[in-house]
């Protein structure tokens, strides 16, 4: 009797998974959405550890070549949405309907769960307006000699280094740790020199992914709901209790130093100031809430500008004439200065070098799509209305090698930027740095942090390839991580201008 009933209740669980299945199986053909078949476990992520996602997106844009394509995170259906004006839709006019993003951390991971980039609304609304007034021109401006001299460093540091083989990505990312780290966290960093820092080694386990790890970060911005389950956690326990123990020693100093706070002047005087505002209000902002906001500034920052940097030197080094006339036009630009002291309000004016870096964000934008999720029921179009809760992924880097909208589109060609063709680019196809509400708060930062190591970097030295390095075409992108990065370690010969 009890192996009848046995039987009997495996073959029910089994019937109502087979026909659970079908109903997933069949959920874009229903609605007229084209789509692959999914995978029964995967659905749509058979790619995770196996393709950098930015590579797939761009994979799928080119397969399908429609206004959206139905995939499956697992078996919970979700969008690719492919036009500008979808995302003109989704990001900008309708972003009220999309205010977060699906990507989210524990509530095993505080550090992982309430920072800017996974916190949900309205804690997100409230912090990203109290940020925001930290990255204008004015404010940045303050920072300016420091990642100058930084950026100055990296100059130094070549000579140095120049008969060994540099890693790009990692020779950059010691200087965005620099960079990045004494604004978050107010600690003074040496690894642009000598390539070793406390807060060095912390960025570089960052992105030290294991299986484990990459199945975590995989679930964060895939499945949420594994986070809790199997207690994934955005950062390595070693680096929360770093960062918190360095914020605390920061908080230490700093209020120690000011007995009356003003303006802030940099990321960690802002958020010094919203800590002990929260607690004059009783808004209840845990230490670890604020603490999530620096941490993520740094893990974003760092890594994002390490890449870019490293991406377009090499373009550059493949690219001798567009290297030549950035060089020419740099040097132009440093006699009409009397010195290569540029001020940030200068390096922004820089037409050509704004070009050049625009061109690097178009072929390697860092996040290389956007992740939002439907609040409500939404309509797409005439023919599909999407359930609340659907996650909505814009294909940012799938446009970006669109030849309709930049044309021969693996080409390294700064031209697309400049003034008198930039305007002819199409609204909502090129967006590095997202749109709407949501775009990236360290845009200004960032920027800055690029230009000033491009201007150190080509005024000193020409680049040329390293012999048995891929070309820029044929190089591996990361398939490890979310992220748009180098998947292999990807060298130039560093050659001093006379």
């Amino acid at each position: 009797m009890v192996y009848m009933v046995t039987i009997l209740i495996v073959a029910c669980a089994v019937t109502w998974i087979y026909l659970r299945w079908v109903t997933v199986r069949n959920y874009w053909t229903e609605r007229r959405v084209p789509h692959l078949p999914p995978n029964p476990i995967l659905g749509s992520l058979t790619f995770l550890q196996q393709q950098n996602a930015g590579v797939w997106m761009r994979h799928m844009y080119e397969t399908f070549k429609t206004p959206y394509i139905g995939i499956w995170l697992f078996w919970r259906p979700a969008l690719i949405i492919n036009t500008p004006e979808l995302a003109r839709q989704v990001l900008v006019k309708d972003s009220s309907n999309f205010r977060d993003r699906f990507v989210s951390g524990g509530d095993a991971d505080p550090i992982g769960k309430l920072n800017l980039f996974t916190v949900k609304d309205p804690e997100w609304s409230n912090i990203r307006r109290r940020l925001t007034a930290t990255f204008t021109a004015s404010k940045l401006r303050i920072m300016q000699d420091f990642i100058r001299a930084k950026s100055k460093e990296l100059a130094q540091r070549l000579e140095g280094e120049r008969d060994t083989r540099i890693h790009l990505k990692k020779l950059y990312s010691d200087y965005t740790t620099d960079v990045i780290g004494t604004s978050a966290f107010g600690v003074a960093c040496d690894a642009t020199l000598t390539g070793k820092s406390h807060l060095r080694s912390v960025t570089e386990e960052f992105m030290e992914f294991s299986l484990l790890r990459g199945i975590g970060w995989s679930s964060m911005f895939f499945f949420p709901e594994l986070v809790d389950v199997f207690r994934f956690k955005l950062f390595p326990k070693t680096s929360t209790d770093y960062f918190k123990r360095v914020f605390k020693a920061a908080v230490a100093q700093r209020e120690a130093n000011h007995s009356e706070r003003g303006e802030p002047k940099d990321l960690l005087d802002a958020l010094l100031k919203i800590k002990k505002e929260s607690e004059e209000r009783k808004e209840g902002y845990s230490e670890d809430f604020i603490v999530a906001q620096a941490a993520v500034f740094l893990s974003g920052g760092y890594d994002t500008s390490g890449s870019l940097l490293a991406f377009l030197t090499y373009e550059l080094a493949y690219n001798p004439e567009v290297q030549e006339q950035l060089y020419e036009y740099l040097l132009e630009a440093k006699k009409q200065n009397g010195s290569d002291d540029f001020t940030s309000e200068q390096l922004a004016d820089m037409t050509y070098l704004n070009a050049v870096i625009k061109e690097g964000l178009r072929k390697y934008s860092p996040m290389s799509w956007l992740d939002r999720v439907a609040a409500e029921d939404y309509r797409i179009d005439d023919n599909l209305t999407i359930k609340a809760g659907t996650p909505v992924y814009v294909n940012g880097i799938g446009m970006h090698y669109d030849p309709d909208y930049f044309p021969d589109p693996d080409k390294f060609d700064p031209n697309r930027f400049l003034p008198e063709n930039e305007k002819n680019i199409k609204p909502y196809t090129y967006m590095p740095f997202g749109e709407g509400p949501r775009v990236c708060i360290g845009l200004r930062f960032g920027m800055m942090t690029v230009r000033y190591a491009m201007v150190s970097v080509f005024l000193n030295y020409k680049v040329v390839p390293f012999p048995g390095m891929p070309t820029p075409v044929d190089m591996t992108i990361d398939k490890r991580g979310i992220f748009y990065s180098p998947g292999e370690a990807i060298c130039v010969e560093f050659v001093p201008r006379a």
